[in-house]
């Protein structure tokens, strides 16, 4: 089995002042904090609660982290910043691994090792985190640069401090295969539309628990979040494939 990237910096998978690897939740916090920085202990207790990490228990009731419940959690925190898929989805994922099943790949072609995810998956997960200049986005997905200054100026995508996330990446692949078919930016402003529209539902219903204040509560209503969107899009699907259905009938 493949090693961890958390055990190629700490042998053996022991962190400097543990023994045998184990280690605490403000240790945990400190081998996620490079590429999750706005972790806390609070989502981390909520990911547990949610049946993602089991970690063991001291007598006094101390929670004990070893090397593979860091690597898995490094692997759930980055299939929700990156492919924003449901805990749900994961956990699904994550228990067939555990029973010993080989499941399919997740959404992005991700896949968990039993236990512990490999190094070429650690970098490949350290990759999503890039910000992309308009010229690197175009070359990534293929496109011309106008189409990026198209998409941008239809609102389709959005630039933070002149650099774009994976999702517009992925918006970007996605538009330049529509261009094949006649289908420009310009045709796809409905669709922006849909989404903000979309997105407002869900805001509504998970107002009441993302006003609260603690972490754990923030963490519930974007799980929600996700959960719903979820549900929205095969909504979407449904229908628009009912329709096409007719077309050969």
């Amino acid at each position: 089995m493949p090693a961890s990237s958390s055990s190629a910096r700490h042998p053996a998978g022991a962190a400097p002042g543990t023994a045998a690897g184990v280690l605490n939740i403000g240790e945990v916090l400190r081998e996620l904090a490079e590429e999750f920085p706005q972790v806390t202990a609070s989502k981390i207790r909520f990911l547990e609660e949610k049946g993602l990490i089991s970690p063991q228990r001291t007598r006094a009731g101390y929670r004990k982290y070893a090397a593979h419940d860091v690597e898995r959690l490094r692997f759930v925190l980055a299939l929700q910043r990156d492919q924003y898929l449901p805990l749900k989805v994961i956990k699904d994922y994550v228990d067939a691994i555990d029973r010993g099943e080989r499941p399919a790949s997740l959404p992005g072609g991700m896949t968990l090792a039993p236990r512990v995810v490999s190094d070429q998956l650690s970098r490949e997960l350290s990759a999503h985190g890039r910000r992309l200049t308009a010229e690197t986005l175009a070359a990534e997905a293929g496109a011309p640069r106008r189409l990026v200054d198209d998409l941008v100026s239809f609102g389709l995508i959005t630039a933070v401090d002149n650099r774009f996330d994976e999702h517009a990446l992925k918006i970007t692949k996605a538009c330049l295969q529509l261009e094949s078919h006649g289908i420009e930016p310009r045709h796809l402003r409905p669709f922006r539309a849909a989404a903000d529209r979309e997105l407002g539902l869900v805001e509504r219903v998970v107002a009441p628990v993302a006003s609260r204040k603690d972490v754990a509560s923030k963490a519930r209503a974007a799980e929600t979040a996700r959960e719903i969107s979820e549900l929205c899009l095969g909504l979407h699907s449904a229908l628009v494939h009912s329709h096409i259905a007719r077309m050969d009938s």
